[in-house]
């Protein structure tokens, strides 16, 4: 007889990485514009944000630096931001 327990498929097929963030972030979607050199623009928009930082969805990642600054103006919003982390079309950024 095999004692061993069974593992949960939905377990390891998906591994939910720790939180790492202080606050929590607020669900969003608002558009914004990364913008950088004093006259570069990007469109993004903005899917979950806190006080401390947003996480950003881009078309494409290309160009963009790692600091820069968001700018939401329906919020009338305007913060230097750096990039914490990347994926092909979301990055994370803290205030």
């Amino acid at each position: 007889m095999d004692t061993r327990l069974s593992e949960n498929p939905l377990q390891s097929a998906q591994q939910i990485p720790d939180e790492k963030r202080k606050l929590p972030r607020h669900r969003t979607l608002k558009a914004g514009h990364i913008t950088f050199n004093n006259d570069s623009s990007i469109d993004c928009r903005v899917r979950n944000a806190s006080v401390s930082g947003a996480c950003l969805e881009v078309a494409s990642q290309i160009g963009i630096p790692d600091e820069f600054v968001l700018v939401i103006d329906v919020d009338h919003f305007t913060k230097p931001c750096h990039v914490i982390w990347r994926t092909a079309t979301r990055m994370g950024v803290a205030f």
